[in-house]
């Protein structure tokens, strides 16, 4: 086991100390996340260049090493190179990593939690914008949206659209959700107001925690068969790479959803896609395996499916409630309060 870190182990100042702060992700990323207000804030609550932006650790530019050597706080978010025992070696007073995006499985190492390093996640704030986009897609798939668009443009004529789409509409729907992570949460938050029963499967989720979040907790068999929309916010692990293959698709009945908002790898391509060129199922896929789909694939022509680039997540001027949140813990670290989002190695094998 590792050692717990110690979120409020840094002494409390008064005025607060301003910790030396270095930032690492990928360049146009930092651009894109901090904005001019961010960008002030942070060099009020913290000793840092927030022109300074490390992608590369190991061999760093002169500028870059210096400043990790007294760096008491990395600002991650996307594109940090992993923390390495080498990288740790040259940053001999880093004691907090504040990570401005979800997982930190990407750049996070056994070494950063064998030292004792506090991390902070986004990770919550970063499942609104999903949970958004998951609330759009079910509300727009019952209701046939994309189906109908397509015939309309096709036609372009009189029809009977309350014939052509007799049988759909949101009104007592069952949506069947895989996972109770943050997302999965959200989502359910978001569907209360809604007249649609929600089934859950999540092996971690207990009768008594299932009925406070108001669904009915199935095996993964039921929740497969007894949906008339599924939608996957698994973590991406071992245990869960294929989660969803023939045998669970087989079960979903025809005209069907499946909604893949977590990471391609949950669901087998191989079982997924002649469930998609029958028409039989339909699909919303914001991620896919292999993430980019062949220029010859199926995926881009089905009308039944709905292929979008990974944009679930947050985008454009979401980035900077991932910002907001990241300065908000660098404040509480600087004051010596613990973080409000830490991220524990305990809790990793079930997470993202």
């Amino acid at each position: 086991m590792h050692p717990t870190p110690d979120h409020a182990a840094r002494p409390v100042d008064n005025p607060p100390a301003r910790p030396s702060v270095l930032l690492s992700m990928a360049p146009d990323i930092a651009a894109r996340l901090l904005d001019t207000r961010h960008r002030t804030r942070l060099t009020t609550l913290a000793r840092t260049d927030p022109r300074l932006v490390a992608h590369e650790l190991t061999a760093p530019t002169p500028a870059v090493a210096a400043a990790l050597a007294e760096a008491e706080v990395l600002l991650t978010c996307w594109g940090a190179p992993p923390l390495t025992s080498t990288v740790l070696a040259a940053a001999p007073r880093l004691r907090a990593v504040v990570h401005a995006a979800g997982s930190v499985r990407h750049h996070l190492t056994d070494a950063c939690w064998e030292r004792g390093i506090a991390v902070s996640s986004a990770a919550a704030a970063n499942a609104l914008p999903v949970a958004e986009y998951t609330l759009a897609a079910i509300l727009f798939a019952n209701k046939r949206v994309l189906h109908a668009a397509h015939r309309y443009r096709d036609l372009r004529a009189p029809h009977d659209w309350a014939d052509a789409l007799d049988g759909t509409g949101n009104h007592h729907r069952t949506i069947g959700i895989i996972g109770a992570s943050r997302i999965g949460r959200r989502v359910i938050e978001l569907l209360r107001p809604f007249d649609l029963r929600v089934l859950l499967y999540d092996p971690y989720v207990d009768a008594d925690e299932a009925a406070r979040l108001g669904v009915t907790p199935v095996p993964l068999d039921a929740l497969c068969g007894g949906s008339d929309l599924v939608t996957v916010h698994a973590p991406q692990l071992p245990a869960t790479r294929h989660l969803l293959g023939a045998p669970e698709l087989a079960l979903m009945p025809d005209g069907a959803t499946l909604i893949n908002t977590a990471r391609g790898s949950l669901v087998d391509p191989d079982a997924l896609l002649p469930e998609l060129v029958s028409g039989r199922l339909h699909a919303v896929l914001d991620v896919t395996e292999p993430e980019l789909p062949p220029p010859a694939s199926p995926l881009w022509d089905l009308p039944n499916v709905l292929l979008t680039p990974h944009v679930a997540g947050s985008l454009g001027t979401e980035l900077h409630r991932l910002a907001d949140h990241a300065l908000d813990e660098l404040e509480r670290y600087a004051h010596g309060r613990p973080f409000s989002a830490p991220v524990l190695p305990e809790h990793l094998h079930h997470s993202a």
